[in-house]
C-alpha cells in the first residue's frame, strides 16, 4: 500500500510538472473574426465574362504569434449554402449535386500545415483545402496590417473547379464556365499579437 501510494504521488507529480511546462510553453492565442466585416469573395468566368460571386457564412480559428508563426494554426470553415451570385436563378442551382452538392458536403475547410513569415507582415500558409470531398494542397499568401487594436489579413489565390468536381455533368464544359476560380478574402481580427 505504501509503495502504491508512493508511485501514485510520484505519477501525479510527473503530471503536474508536464502540466506547468505546457502552460509555460503556452498554446498561441485564439485570434478571433469580427463578425460582419470578413468577406470570401469567388470570380469565375462564364463564357468568358467575369462572375463574382461570395459566401456569406464562414468561420475560422487563427492562433500563431506572427513574429514567429513556424507553430501556429489557421482553420477556416465554410458554409457552402450561403453562397450567392447575386442572382436568384443562379442562387437555386449552386446547392445542387452537380454544383457544390450542400446536401452531402455543406461545409468546405482549410486546415495549415505549416506558416512561413515573408516579413512586412506577409506570410504564405501551406495547407489542404477541401471542397466537396475532394482535398488538394495549395499555399495562400497572406498580408496582415494592423490598427486600433484590429488585424486584418487579405490574400487571393487560384484553384481549378474541375479538380474539387464543382460543375460536373455538361458544366465541366470550360467554354461555359471557366475552370479557373479566384478566391479573395478579407478577414477582420481581434486577439492577434504584434507584427
Amino acid at each position: 500500500m505504501t509503495r502504491l501510494s508512493t508511485a501514485w504521488r510520484a505519477l501525479c507529480a510527473c503530471a503536474a510538472i508536464a502540466v506547468a511546462g505546457a502552460a509555460a510553453g503556452g498554446a498561441e492565442p485564439m485570434a478571433k473574426l469580427v463578425p460582419g466585416y470578413g468577406q470570401i469573395v469567388f470570380v469565375t468566368k462564364q463564357m468568358g465574362v467575369p462572375v463574382e460571386g461570395a459566401f456569406k457564412k464562414f468561420d475560422a480559428q487563427i492562433a500563431f504569434d506572427p513574429q514567429r508563426p513556424e507553430g501556429g494554426t489557421v482553420a477556416m470553415q465554410i458554409d457552402m449554402g450561403s453562397a450567392t451570385l447575386g442572382v436568384p436563378q443562379s442562387d437555386v442551382e449552386l446547392p445542387k449535386a452537380p454544383w457544390f452538392d450542400t446536401t452531402r458536403f455543406p461545409k468546405a475547410s482549410f486546415q495549415s500545415s505549416k506558416i512561413k513569415t515573408l516579413g512586412g507582415g506577409r506570410f504564405e500558409i501551406a495547407g489542404s483545402l477541401t471542397i466537396k470531398g475532394t482535398t488538394q494542397e495549395l499555399v495562400v499568401p497572406v498580408t496582415i496590417t494592423q490598427s486600433a487594436g484590429q488585424s486584418v489579413a487579405t490574400g487571393s489565390f487560384t484553384i481549378q473547379r474541375l479538380a474539387f468536381k464543382i460543375g460536373e455533368g455538361e458544366w465541366t464544359d470550360t467554354s461555359m464556365v471557366g475552370d479557373d476560380v479566384q478566391v479573395r478574402f478579407k478577414l477582420v481580427l481581434t486577439g492577434l499579437r504584434p507584427l
